[in-house]
């Protein structure tokens, strides 16, 4: 094989010793890292040959180191370059043994690389990949070459979650994969639908039925206090009454200390409740008259209102 390099046919004439030179030894190198079965180093160097020289007898020693590294798929390919190329008249014997050697070993080959077949199921399309590598669409359905050993088939679609399956191949298998897409869950909505308003209702204005909310419970508030104030400032103007006839020049019997305490209490109450109310009042009133206006609101009107035993506010909203 490797004087072959030396008696090539014309076409060879082109290449210059020291190519040529570089080739045989390139050569001897891959041969001898054959017969080592080190087939990583075999096929670097018959690779490089090839691309110095190309001839069939450097191609078969590409296609052995490829057999031995498991790329069986790459050696099938290889082989039937050389039967495809051949060889012209008048080229080296040599060169007619290795096609002859190409026909034999890839015959040998062939029944033993394992096959898949791909279906996926889900999608109309859907992208297909071995160890990575797409599948055309077209090789789906149908028993496809593939290396011995692990591998990864994975299938995604838009819309539909991944799916991937790892499986190994002996020499000769026969596999059938069945890729099942299922579509993804709808996301979850990012906010609640407004709600729907009423034909022809005016705008909403921001924080406005919060305000109006409060303003409403501290005028509640404020009429609750005006109206114990009154109360209480009622009972204590009649206890005071009631004592000042019991108690002549402001001088009481101790007997009546429990009454004094009672009226006591009563004016405190009263000044409490109308301190209370004048806040919750002046509170609610304020929240209304600031709280930003809608066509609804544009009416407010607030009235203070005081009667006997009772105080407080009145408004229209």
């Amino acid at each position: 094989m490797l004087l072959a390099l030396t008696c090539a046919p014309a076409a060879l004439a082109q290449v210059s010793d020291a190519d040529r030179a570089t080739a045989r030894s390139l050569a001897v190198e891959g041969q001898e890292s054959l017969d080592r079965k080190d087939h990583a180093a075999a096929l670097d160097r018959f690779r490089r040959a090839d691309a110095i020289i190309h001839a069939p007898t450097l191609l078969l020693g590409v296609a052995r180191a490829q057999v031995g590294l498991g790329q069986w798929i790459a050696a099938q390919e290889s082989y039937s370059r050389i039967l495809r190329e051949g060889a012209p008249e008048g080229s080296p014997e040599p060169f007619f043994e290795a096609i002859a050697a190409a026909q034999r070993e890839l015959d040998a080959l062939a029944p033993r690389i394992p096959q898949v077949l791909l279906s996926v199921r889900g999608p109309d399309a859907a992208d297909v990949t071995i160890d990575g590598e797409p599948v055309p669409r077209a090789a789906l359905g149908v028993r496809r070459p593939v290396d011995p050993g692990e591998h990864t088939v994975r299938a995604t679609a838009a819309g539909f979650a991944p799916v991937e399956v790892k499986l190994t191949l002996a020499e000769g298998a026969r596999e059938t994969v069945a890729l099942e897409l299922t579509p993804l869950a709808p996301p979850p909505s990012a906010s609640p639908p407004p709600l729907a308003r009423a034909p022809g209702a005016g705008p909403v204005a921001s924080g406005s039925g919060t305000r109006t909310t409060l303003a409403i419970a501290a005028l509640g508030v404020g009429g609750v206090g005006l109206a114990a104030g009154a109360v209480g400032g009622l009972l204590a103007v009649g206890k005071h009454s009631d004592l000042s006839e019991r108690c002549p020049g402001n001088r009481c019997d101790p007997s009546l200390q429990g009454d004094v305490d009672t009226y006591h209490a009563m004016g405190t109450l009263s000044t409490i409740g109308f301190v209370v109310g004048a806040v919750g009042v002046g509170a609610g009133a304020f929240l209304l008259l600031t709280a930003p206006r809608s066509p609804q609101r544009a009416g407010i009107s607030i009235t203070p209102v005081i009667g006997l035993g009772s105080a407080g506010a009145k408004g229209s909203f």
